[in-house]
């Protein structure tokens, strides 16, 4: 175990870093999906508005703001660009380098991306948090922070970050024969959007479509965590989602270990 972090903790230290060093990016990045959040949130209370009741699909007004924040920190915090990374390094020819490391090719990316996630849990995690629990209590007047409902999202939040990074692990591996995927990575984002519940509540879909959408991967990513959080599940339904979410990530860390196989053998190299 020592030698293991000793192997990988310097990654760690280099995402670190590199997210210090670019601190504009880092900013402008989080300006941008702070604005996203907003515009949720202005839309959905719209949608209140307009429909003349206190409750709409079994949420109410306070149920949907409390849901589009936290959802918006599951997104963030869950957030892995793991897909571009590897592309990158495809098209600049640097991932020879990783295919002659002494060390886990997903393991160097994930750790790298750990180091980010200090500086994104440092700034974003207890702020918004904080901000949703004092919402909570002044539009209800109680307080409604559950210690267990928020350690049962800390840990889904966990698989959530876990199951996301794999599943663009291997969509990032499509860089190997498709030699670019930013255009086709706009496209993944906005699918993936759509079916995790981080755009639209799984509860509002049509019965039909709401239950295979929860037993697809992209519900652990965003919708899980968010309905832990709220104490929307009872315990039936706590212990089933966060299996499959164990389940998914079991599958997306096999199938990214046999594609890599795969992968290196058909490898072109376009840069140095």
């Amino acid at each position: 175990m020592k030698r293991f972090f000793r192997t990988y903790l310097p990654f760690s230290r280099a995402g670190l870093q590199s997210a210090m060093a670019y601190r504009a990016n880092f900013v402008f990045f989080l300006i941008g999906e702070i604005f996203k959040c907003f515009v949720m949130f202005f839309l959905w209370k719209a949608v209140f508005v307009s429909s003349g009741s206190e409750t709409f699909m079994g949420f109410t007004m306070e149920n949907m703001i409390v849901y589009v924040f936290i959802s918006f920190l599951t997104g963030y915090l869950s957030f892995s660009d793991g897909a571009f990374a590897l592309g990158e390094e495809i098209v600049d020819g640097s991932v020879s380098m990783r295919l002659i490391k002494p060390c886990s090719f997903d393991m160097c990316f994930l750790f790298q991306e750990l180091g980010n996630k200090v500086i994104n849990y440092s700034i974003m995690f207890v702020p918004i948090v904080v901000g949703v629990e004092i919402y909570r209590y002044v539009a209800t007047g109680a307080v409604c922070f559950n210690i267990v409902n928020f350690l049962l999202f800390f840990v889904s939040l966990q698989l959530a970050y876990f199951i996301n990074f794999y599943f663009n692990v291997i969509y990032g591996f499509l860089a190997f024969f498709l030699k670019n995927l930013w255009g086709t990575g706009l496209i993944k984002d906005v699918i993936v959007g759509f079916l995790s519940g981080a755009t639209i509540p799984l509860a509002f879909m049509p019965n039909a479509l709401r239950i295979v959408l929860t037993y697809l991967p992209f519900s652990s990513i965003s919708y899980t965590p968010v309905m832990l959080y709220m104490g929307m599940y009872d315990v039936k339904q706590i212990v089933s989602s966060m299996l499959l979410q164990v389940v998914w990530l079991i599958i997306f860390v096999l199938i990214s270990k046999l594609i890599w196989k795969s992968a290196t053998k058909h490898l072109c190299v376009q840069g140095g």
